[in-house]
C-alpha cells in the first residue's frame, strides 16, 4: 500500500481523471470513424474500378491519420486516469461503429423489417450508454504518481508476483492445447489474448505516466524501468495482434469483437486493480455500482455485435449457358444468380470454410459412362470451332 502515493479526488485529480476520459472517448470515435472511413475508400474503389491502390487515395490517408491520432489520444489517457475507467471506454468504439453502419448503410428496409433488425442494436446502444455513465461515475477517484521509484515498488511485491505466476502458468496451459492439442476455440485464443492484454494495460500506463511526467519536468527517461516495460508493452502487443490474427480466420468478426471486449476489460480491471491498487479507497457501494456498469456495458455489446447482419452460406459453383454463351453462377438451393454489385463490398475471408471437402473432378470412365443423348448435340468439332 506504501508504494504509491495516492490523492483524493480535488482539483488536480478530478481534472486528471476527466482529462483521460475524455482522451478515452475521443480517442475511440476518432479509430471508429477512420475505420469507416478507409472502408469506404476500398468500396469506391472496387465500385468504380479503380486503377489505382487504397494507399493512393486520400480518403485511405485520411482514415490512417485519424487512426494514428485516435490510438495516441488512447495511450495518453492512461498517463491521466485509471485503467478501470479506461479499458471498458472500448465501448464507445462499439457503439460508434454501430451508428456510422446504419448512417452509411444502403439498404432499404420497410417498417417492421427495420424495427426487427435495428430494435437489439438500439437496446444494445442504450444499456452500453447506462453502464458507461455507472462506471465512470461510481469508478475509481484516485489519482496515482506514476513515478519510476512507485513503479519498482509494485513490480516486486508481492501481489503483482503471485498474479504474474498464476497468468504465466495459465497462458502456458492454454498455449499448449491451443498448439499441441489443437484447441482452436474461440475462448481458448481470446483468453490468450486477455492474458497478454492485462500485461499491456499495466505497461502502457507505466510508459505513459513517466512520459507525462518527463514531459512536465520530472524526468523518468534514465531509469531502467521504463525501457522494460516499454520492452514488455511492445511484445505484448504484438503477440496479441498475432492471435487476433489467428482468431479472424476462424471465427466470425463480431463474435470476435463481442467476446475479445468482455475478456479484456475483464482482465485489465483485475490489473489494475491488483497493480495500481485502483480501488483500495472505494467503498462497496461505488464497487458494485461501478460493476454494474460493467455487465450492462457487457450486455449492451453482446446485443449490438449479436445484431449485425451475418453472412448466409454460400456453396457456388459455375455452369456455362450454352443457349445465351454466359457463365451462371448456382448457390446449393438450385437456384442461378447472376454476380451483382449491390453498392457493398466485403474483403476478407469472414467464414471459416476449412472443414469443407473438396470435390474430386469426375474420371474419364465415369464421364464416358453417363454421357446423356443431350450431350452429344454438341460435338468435339463444335467445341474446337467456339
Amino acid at each position: 500500500m506504501a508504494g504509491f502515493q495516492y490523492t483524493k479526488v480535488g482539483g488536480d485529480s478530478y481534472t486528471d481523471n476527466l482529462i483521460g476520459t475524455l482522451l478515452a472517448i475521443l480517442g475511440n470515435l476518432l479509430v471508429s470513424v477512420a475505420v469507416c472511413i478507409q472502408k469506404y475508400s476500398h468500396v469506391t474503389l472496387a465500385g468504380t474500378k479503380d486503377p489505382r491502390v487504397f494507399y493512393r487515395t486520400k480518403t485511405w490517408w485520411c482514415g490512417l491519420v485519424l487512426t494514428a491520432l485516435g490510438e495516441a489520444a488512447n495511450f495518453v489517457s492512461y498517463a491521466f486516469a485509471p485503467l478501470s475507467l479506461i479499458s471498458p471506454l472500448n465501448a464507445v468504439s462499439v457503439i460508434a461503429s454501430s451508428i456510422l453502419g446504419f448512417v452509411f448503410l444502403r439498404e432499404k428496409w420497410k417498417p417492421k423489417e427495420f424495427f426487427k433488425r435495428y430494435v437489439l442494436s438500439f437496446l444494445g446502444c442504450i444499456l452500453t450508454i447506462a453502464g458507461t455513465y455507472l462506471f465512470v461515475t461510481f469508478g475509481p477517484n484516485y489519482h496515482q504518481k506514476l513515478n519510476a521509484k512507485n513503479i519498482v515498488t509494485q513490480v516486486v511485491g508481492w501481489p503483482f508476483l503471485v498474479y504474474v505466476l498464476l497468468e504465466i502458468i495459465t497462458f502456458c496451459l492454454l498455449l499448449y492445447c491451443y498448439k499441441q492439442r489443437n484447441a482452436d476455440y474461440l475462448v481458448v485464443i481470446l483468453l490468450l489474448v486477455a492474458l497478454l492484454g492485462s500485461v499491456t494495460v499495466i505497461t502502457v500506463k507505466a510508459v505513459a505516466g513517466m512520459l507525462v511526467l518527463s514531459i512536465q519536468g520530472t524526468m523518468q527517461l534514465h531509469y531502467p524501468i521504463f525501457y522494460v516495460m516499454f520492452v514488455c508493452m511492445v511484445a505484448t502487443v504484438v503477440f496479441q495482434a498475432t492471435f487476433l490474427s489467428q482468431a479472424t480466420h476462424l471465427y466470425d468478426s463480431s463474435m470476435i469483437a463481442c467476446v475479445n471486449y468482455i475478456f479484456s476489460t475483464s482482465f485489465a480491471i483485475v490489473a489494475g486493480a491488483i497493480f495500481y491498487l485502483e480501488f483500495f479507497h472505494m467503498d462497496i457501494l461505488h464497487i458494485c455500482m461501478y460493476l454494474l456498469g460493467c455487465v450492462l456495458c457487457f450486455l449492451g455489446v453482446f446485443l449490438i455485435t449479436k445484431n449485425r447482419k451475418k453472412l448466409k452460406a454460400f456453396e457456388p459453383y459455375v455452369t456455362m449457358d450454352m443457349s445465351q454463351g454466359i457463365p451462371t453462377i448456382h448457390d446449393k438451393e438450385w437456384r442461378a444468380v447472376q454476380p451483382d454489385y449491390n453498392g457493398s463490398f466485403s474483403y476478407g475471408a469472414l467464414v471459416n470454410n476449412d472443414s469443407v471437402v473438396p470435390v474430386s473432378l469426375p474420371t474419364p470412365d465415369q464421364l464416358a459412362g453417363t454421357v446423356s443423348p443431350a450431350d452429344t448435340l454438341y460435338g468435339t468439332a463444335d467445341l474446337k470451332n467456339d
